[in-house]
This record gives structure tokens, C-alpha cells and sequence, in this order.
């Protein structure tokens, strides 16, 4: 059973950064992709940032230069950093990785809370 188990969420100013983790119980080289969603109070749940094959990244256009995925191998770790929040960054933010076929799985979700 694949786990993922993020952390690093929290309140911070509005201009601050958080470094949020996801680490899997298994290799992440096992995935087509892993990154990063997240939804916010009354909203559905987006897309923020991800790797995909080759180790390619993307980011949504709302988090573009602000934010930046990266991973450590040994440790089948993916982070997020984010730099220059801003109050619409509020929300829980999710891990998210998928494996060929039907195979999708989530983490539990970690709160960032941007405070104007």
C-alpha cells in the first residue's frame, strides 16, 4: 500500500515562504507523476505543481515563479517551496502521485494559512 505523508504547513505573513514535504513509502521513481493540489475553503480542489516524466516540471499559472517543486531521490521525498504568499494562497495542500493504470494516491493534506 503506497502511503504518502506530507508536512510543513502552517500560518505565516503574508510575503513569507513554507516548505511543505511529501514523503512516500515507496520508490518515487514507481510514479508517472507526483506533485502538489490543493483546495481552499468553498473551492475545488487545483492543481499546483508537479513532475512528470524525465523529471519535467509545471506549475499553475497562479504559483508560477513563486513556487518550486523539487525531490530527493534516496529519501523518496518531493518538496514545495513556497516563496511570496499571498492571502489566495490559503488552503490545504495535498500530495498527490499516480502509477501507470488506474493507480492514484493522496496524502492527508497539510494547512498553509497566509494571513494578510
Amino acid at each position: 500500500q503506497v502511503q504518502l505523508v506530507e508536512s510543513g504547513g502552517g500560518l505565516v505573513q503574508a510575503g513569507g515562504s513554507l516548505r511543505l514535504s511529501c514523503a512516500a513509502s515507496v520508490s518515487i521513481f514507481s510514479f508517472n507523476a507526483m506533485g502538489w493540489y490543493r483546495q481552499a475553503p468553498g473551492k475545488q480542489r487545483e492543481w499546483v505543481a508537479r513532475f512528470t516524466g524525465g523529471g519535467i516540471t509545471n506549475y499553475a499559472d497562479s504559483v508560477k515563479g513563486r513556487f518550486t517543486i523539487s525531490r530527493d531521490n534516496p529519501k523518496n521525498t518531493v518538496y514545495l517551496q513556497m516563496n511570496s504568499l499571498k492571502p489566495e494562497d490559503t488552503a490545504v495542500y495535498y500530495c498527490n502521485a499516480a502509477q501507470k493504470g488506474p493507480y492514484e494516491y493522496w496524502g492527508q493534506g497539510t494547512q498553509v494559512t497566509v494571513s494578510s
